[in-house]
C-alpha cells in the first residue's frame, strides 16, 4: 500500500526540514500534555482517597469504586469516544477531552459525598480513555518512520511526568495541610495542566491522513503542504481498498488477531500496576516498608526513569524485545515478593524498583503499538478499544487490593500480579509484529506483519 505522505512527490527542501521537525515535535509535545494531565488525574488520587475517605466516612467499598471510577470511566471512553474520533476527527476531539479534563478537575472542589465524587472520577476517566485514542492517533498520522516510535513512546513518558508530579502535589500538600477537606484541593490540582495543554492545543491542525481517509483531499493537501512541505499523492491516498470504519472491522479476520495482541499486553501490563501504584501505601506497609508517602514518590521517580529508557531503547532494541523481556523481569520481581513478603526491607525496595524500571520501560509499547498496527479509518478505534479492554484488568485489580490484602495478603496480590506479567510474556512472544523502520501504512497493511522486520542499525525506530 502505497502512502500518501511519504511517497508524494515534491517533499520538502532542505530548508524546510528544521520547520516541519519542530512541528512534528509540537505536535508530540501537546498530545504529550494530554498525557500529563491523564496521568495527574489517576495519579493525584494515591495520596487523596485516604484523606477523602476520613472526611467522607467512606467504606471500603466506596473507597474501592472511587479508586477504580477513573479506569471504569476509561473503559467506556475508548469504545466510544474512540470510534467517534475516527468518524468526526482528531482535532474537535482533541479539544473536547481538555474541557472535561478542566470541568470535572474543577467540579471535585465542590462534591459532596460518595456518589458525586465518584460520578466526577467517571467522567474524567472517559475524558482520559478518549485521549488516549485521539493522541496516538494523531502523533501516528504526522511523524515519519524515523521518528515514529521515538516520538509516540515520548506519549507514555509525558504520561509518567504527570504521573509523578501529581503524587508529589498530592503528598505535598497532604503533609502541608491538616485541613479535612484538602483532598479537595488534591484532586482539583488537575486543572493547571489541564488549562495549559488546553491553550497549547489551540490551533493545531486536522490529520490529513484522516482527512484523506474521508475523501477530503483538497483540505488534506492544503495541510500536507503547509506543515509537512509535501504534496499529498491523491491516487495513493484514495486509490487503495479502504477498512470499514467501526468496531466491527477489528474483528474481521484480518486485524483480530492484532486487536487481541494489544489488548491482551497492555491489560497485563497495567493491572498489577495500577493494584499496586492506586494503594501503594497499603500495599508498602503490608511489605514493612514505609508508608509515609516517601516510598511511593521514590516508586514513581523509578516509573518515570524507566519510562525515559523504554524512550531511548525503542530505536536500539526494536519493539518486540522491548516489550517481551520487561514482561519476564517484572515477573521475578513480583515472583520475589510473593514468596518472600516479609523479607528484608532492602529486597522489598529493590523489587518494586525492579518492576517499575522495566515496566516502565516496556509500557511505552502502549502508545506505540496501537497506533501502528490499525489503519487510518479504525486508529483510534483501535487504540481506544485496546485501552478500554486493559482498564477492565486495572479497574477490577484496583477494586479488589484492599480486599485482596485483607483477604488472602500481601503475597497472594503479588504473585498474582506476576502470574499477569507471565501471560504477557507468552503472548507477546507468539503474536508481537516488529514494526520499527516501516511506514505507517505497511505497519497497518491487512495482511499479518513479520514478527522480525528488516531494520538499519542507522535508521531508529
Amino acid at each position: 500500500m502505497p502512502d500518501p505522505l511519504s511517497t508524494a512527490p515534491n517533499g520538502p527542501a532542505v530548508s524546510d526540514e528544521r520547520r516541519i521537525h519542530r512541528f512534528q515535535t509540537r505536535i508530540a509535545v501537546c498530545a504529550g500534555g494530554g498525557e500529563v494531565c491523564d496521568g495527574w488525574v489517576l495519579g493525584v488520587v494515591g495520596a487523596a482517597l485516604p484523606l477523602a475517605r476520613s472526611d467522607l466516612a467512606l467504606s471500603s467499598l466506596q473507597t474501592g469504586l472511587i479508586g477504580a471510577a477513573t479506569l471504569i470511566g476509561i473503559f467506556f471512553g475508548g469504545l466510544v469516544f474512540g470510534r467517534l474520533t475516527d468518524k468526526v476527527g482528531r482535532q474537535k476531539m482533541y479539544l473536547l477531552d481538555l474541557l472535561v479534563f478542566l470541568a470535572g478537575s474543577l467540579l471535585q472542589l465542590v462534591v459532596d459525598g460518595a456518589l458525586q465524587l465518584f460520578a466526577v472520577r467517571l467522567l474524567m476517566g472517559i475524558a482520559v480513555g478518549a485521549d488516549y485514542a485521539i493522541a496516538g492517533a494523531l502523533v501516528a498520522e504526522f511523524s515519519p518512520p524515523a521518528r515514529r516510535g521515538r516520538l509516540l513512546a515520548s506519549l507514555i513518558a509525558f504520561w509518567y511526568v504527570g504521573y509523578t508530579l501529581a503524587a508529589v502535589v498530592g503528598f505535598g500538600l497532604a503533609s502541608w495541610s491538616t485541613d479535612a477537606s484538602m483532598w479537595r484541593w488534591i484532586l482539583a490540582s488537575s486543572a493547571v495542566p489541564s488549562l495549559v495543554v488546553l491553550v497549547a492545543r489551540l490551533g493545531t491542525p486536522e490529520s490529513p491522513r484522516w482527512l484523506a481517509s474521508k475523501g477530503r483531499y483538497a483540505e488534506a493537501d492544503a495541510i500536507s503542504r503547509r506543515w509537512l512541505g509535501t504534496r499529498l499523492d491523491e491516487v495513493a491516498a484514495g486509490g487503495t481498498p479502504t477498512v470499514e470504519p467501526g468496531l466491527a472491522a477489528l474483528f474481521a479476520p484480518s486485524y483480530l488477531r492484532r486487536t487481541l495482541f494489544t489488548s491482551v499486553f497492555w491489560l497485563c501490563q497495567i493491572t498489577p500496576f495500577f493494584a499496586i501504584s492506586t494503594f501503594a501505601p497499603q500495599v508498602l506497609a503490608a511489605l514493612g516498608a514505609s508508608d509515609d508517602g516517601v516510598s511511593e514518590v521514590l516508586l514513581n521517580v523509578f516509573l518515570l526513569v524507566g519510562c525515559l529508557s523504554g524512550v531511548w531503547l525503542i530505536g536500539r532494541v526494536g519493539r518486540r524485545q522491548l516489550l517481551i523481556w520487561p514482561f519476564v523481569v517484572t515477573a521475578a520481581a513480583l515472583l520475589a515478593l510473593g514468596l518472600w513478603p516479609s523479607g528484608p526491607q532492602w529486597v522489598i525496595v529493590g523489587c518494586f524498583a525492579t518492576f517499575a524500571l522495566f515496566h516502565a520501560a516496556s509500557s511505552t509499547l502502549q502508545a506505540v503499538y496501537p497506533s501502528e498496527v490499525f489503519p487510518t479509518e479504525i486508529r483510534a478505534t483501535g487504540i481506544g478499544f485496546a485501552a478500554a479492554t486493559s482498564r477492565v484488568g486495572g479497574a477490577v485489580g484496583t477494586f479488589l487490593v484492599p480486599i485482596g490484602l485483607q483477604t488472602w495478603g500481601v503475597g497472594a496480590v503479588m504473585l498474582c500480579g506476576c502470574a499477569l506479567s507471565l501471560v504477557g510474556a507468552l503472548v507477546s512472544a507468539v503474536w508481537a509484529p516488529e514494526t520499527s523502520g516501516l511506514e505507517l501504512s505497511s505497519a497497518s497493511a491487512p495482511q499479518a506483519a513479520p514478527r522480525e522486520g528488516p531494520r538499519k542499525a542507522s535508521q531508529p525506530a
